[in-house]
């Protein structure tokens, strides 16, 4: 196996329930990547300022494929943002009326947007994966000219989120992909815009081929960079749907699996 990228989605896989990962540990490893030139890639649906904020001394020297793709970054520079049109925002806000999710973001490259009747504790729930937040007193008079806008984060009861998921498919048509990202979050993504396209991206920038990428997940925004890479790793505590989609399964997100699994891929390298 020659694998010179190594593309992670954080929540669920790289991270345990705890939201935490053996910092010293990999550390060690990121070194080892350096040496032999193997690309670290955090791939994941939530904003870059969170992402960043697991990895305080060595986020300059990892890529961000950020909210589901929508947003990449190497260090602080900037690669790729993709946008929606103002019009497509006001139409799936419409829509998005009628669903009604508990909590309803609008994501843009300066900040993430929420409305300002939001409860204090939705408010610090979704502070946590979009430390970037800004309240807001209507979402609708979000402009080009305020930030670019790329994607929608909702959060339904978990109970819910399956029949939300095929409600949402049918409402948006083609317009706008509803993914999920478990525990009751879906992601509204551009069409072709996700973590697959992202690796792709950064595979151009440094000449890296599909087959020399490794990826792992767990999650249905996960489901293109695990079903179309050769070698994709899912979590034991993964979605069914991506586990029968992955080359391997490995376990899960609270045992040092992902690790274990770098450390191999360094040794074979």
């Amino acid at each position: 196996m020659s694998i010179k990228m190594i593309a992670v989605d954080m929540d669920g896989t790289f991270l345990n329930d705890q939201k935490k990962y053996n910092e010293p540990r990999f550390n060690r490893l990121f070194q080892q990547l350096q040496e032999k030139g193997i690309r670290f890639v955090v791939a994941s649906g939530n904003q870059y300022f969170q992402l960043r904020s697991f990895f305080p001394e060595l986020y300059k020297s990892i890529a961000f494929v950020a909210e589901n793709g929508a947003n990449i970054l190497i260090g602080e520079d900037h690669v790729y943002n993709a946008e929606l049109s103002h019009e497509k925002i006001v139409q799936t806000l419409d829509v998005l009326e009628e669903l009604a999710p508990m909590n309803l973001i609008l994501c843009g490259k300066q900040s993430a947007y929420i409305s300002n009747t939001v409860s204090e504790e939705l408010f610090e729930r979704a502070s946590f994966y979009y430390p970037q937040l800004e309240k807001v007193a209507d979402l609708y008079a979000l402009t080009q000219e305020k930030d670019t806008i790329f994607k929608f984060a909702l959060s339904f009861d978990e109970q819910e989120a399956a029949e939300k998921l095929s409600a949402l498919k049918q409402s948006l048509g083609e317009g706008l992909i509803p993914v999920s990202s478990g525990h009751g979050d879906i992601d509204l993504i551009i069409p072709g815009v996700h973590k697959l396209n992202g690796l792709q991206l950064l595979g151009e920038k440094w000449g890296i081929l599909d087959d020399e990428i490794a990826t792992f997940g767990d999650s249905g925004n996960d489901i293109e960079m695990i079903q179309q890479i050769k070698h994709s790793f899912a979590m034991e505590n993964g979605q069914p749907k991506i586990k029968e989609a992955a080359s391997t399964i490995i376990g899960s997100n609270n045992t040092e699996a992902v690790l274990d699994t770098i450390q191999a891929i360094i040794e074979e390298s």
